[in-house]
C-alpha cells in the first residue's frame, strides 16, 4: 500500500514551507553563505535522517555548487578526516549534526561558539534555518515515501 503523500495532499501546508526555504536561501546568500556550504548542510542532514528523495536532489546540487564527488563521498566520515574538509565546512557539518540529532549530550552553545570563529551570527542563524528546514523536508519526504528524483 502506498503512503499518503502529505506534501501533495496538503498544498496549503507545503507551499508556505517551500516559500520559507526559498526565503531562507536568499537570506543565507545575502549574508555571504555559498551554495556549496548550504548544500553541504542539506546533504549531511539528509544522510543522518535517511531521506533518499532529498539526497537524490541535494547531492547533485552540491556537485553543481563545486564540491568534487571524491569529497562528497567522504561526508559520512568527515570527523575521521581532517585534511579534505576546510574549517568552515567542518563547522557547518558540526552545526548540521548538532541541530539534527537531538541528543541531550550535545552542547549546542559550544558548537555555536566554535562556529563564531568562522561565521557571523547572521550566517550561523541562516545555517540554522537551513538545517531546520531540510529536517522538515526530510520528515515530509520520509512520511510520504517520496522516491528519488532521477530513478
Amino acid at each position: 500500500m502506498t503512503r499518503f503523500n502529505i506534501s501533495k495532499n496538503y498544498p496549503e501546508m507545503q507551499k508556505p514551507l517551500n516559500k520559507a526555504a526559498m526565503d531562507s536561501r536568499k537570506v543565507a546568500k545575502s549574508h555571504g553563505l555559498t551554495d556549496e556550504i548550504l548544500e553541504l548542510v542539506n546533504v549531511r542532514v539528509s544522510q543522518i535522517n535517511g531521506c533518499v528523495a532529498c539526497m537524490s536532489s541535494h547531492v547533485p546540487a552540491l556537485r553543481k555548487a563545486g564540491m568534487k564527488q571524491e569529497l562528497i563521498d567522504l561526508i559520512p566520515v568527515w570527523r575521521d578526516l581532517e585534511a579534505p574538509f576546510t574549517p568552515e565546512q567542518r563547522v557547518a557539518l558540526e552545526l548540521a549534526e548538532a541541530f539534527t540529532v537531538m541528543d541531550h549530550k550535545t552542547d549546542r552553545d559550544m558548537v555555536v561558539d566554535e562556529a563564531r570563529d568562522y561565521y557571523t551570527d547572521e550566517q550561523i542563524g541562516a545555517l540554522e534555518w537551513t538545517i531546520i528546514l531540510i529536517n522538515a523536508f526530510n520528515r515530509i519526504s520520509i512520511a510520504s515515501a517520496h522516491k528519488p528524483a532521477n530513478l
